[in-house]
């Protein structure tokens, strides 16, 4: 980061079906609820943080819980803001760490809550992790390789990111399909494990791939029954 950046006790929260934000990530964002309107006004009045979590799939369809988030999130800084004439607004938030949710404080107008940092693990192997980060890139090109929907401008960028931890991070947010490892990625602070559990996900996805193949010949994918 170009600025060193202090983080509040309390800041405002994001609840999104189906998400998982990490640090380093740029995430678009389309304001149009009016509760997440008055929220943008007021962070960008200040100092331009909030923070973006998933709904807990695991007490979202309890009776007495609203919008409830998951424990571990991560907090964000808008780095562009556009608002349109109907008073929307298109967004690019970055990631900058990740955060524990100690207390909702309040839904009204927009969900607040009292946080604290979550800073990873110290590295005891720097160069293990490096070789974690290597195997990672080489799974990732793999899978690509083998076909998989993997963003080719994406693999290419990661190529180019040395830091273990950054790596790690890019790749969980923007290649990670697993909704319930997604999670559990952002809430592993041990570096090097979070490398294992991808790459371990990643070798899973591949020997899946090569199988498909190898029972669907060469048909293509609307005739594969016919094998």
């Amino acid at each position: 980061m170009e600025m060193e950046i202090t983080l509040p006790d309390e800041v405002p929260v994001m609840t999104l079906p189906n998400m998982t934000f990490f640090p380093q990530a740029l995430l678009p964002l389309h304001i149009f609820e009016p509760r997440y309107r008055h929220m943008l006004r007021d962070v960008l009045a200040t100092n331009r943080l909030f923070a973006v979590t998933g709904l807990n799939p695991k007490l979202v369809d309890q009776p007495d819980q609203f919008e409830p988030p998951h424990r571990i999130a991560s907090i964000g800084i808008v780095r562009a803001c556009q608002e349109n004439d109907n008073g929307t607004s298109n967004l690019l938030l970055q990631g900058l760490c990740r955060v524990e949710f100690l207390e909702i404080l309040t839904d009204e107008p927009y969900r607040r809550v009292r946080i604290r940092a979550l800073a990873s693990e110290p590295v005891a192997d720097a160069a293990g992790n490096i070789r974690l980060r290597t195997e990672l890139a080489r799974l990732i090109a793999l899978k690509q390789k083998f076909g998989a929907p993997v963003p080719a401008e994406m693999a290419e960028f990661l190529r180019t990111v040395e830091d273990p931890e950054v790596f790690i991070d890019l790749a969980a947010f923007s290649l990670c399909e697993n909704s319930v490892l997604k999670q559990r990625l952002l809430e592993t602070l041990n570096v090097g494990r979070r490398l294992e559990l991808f790459s371990r996900q990643l070798r899973a996805d591949i020997e899946a791939i090569r199988l498909r193949q190898k029972l669907q010949g060469g048909l293509p994918d609307d005739r594969i029954l016919d094998n």
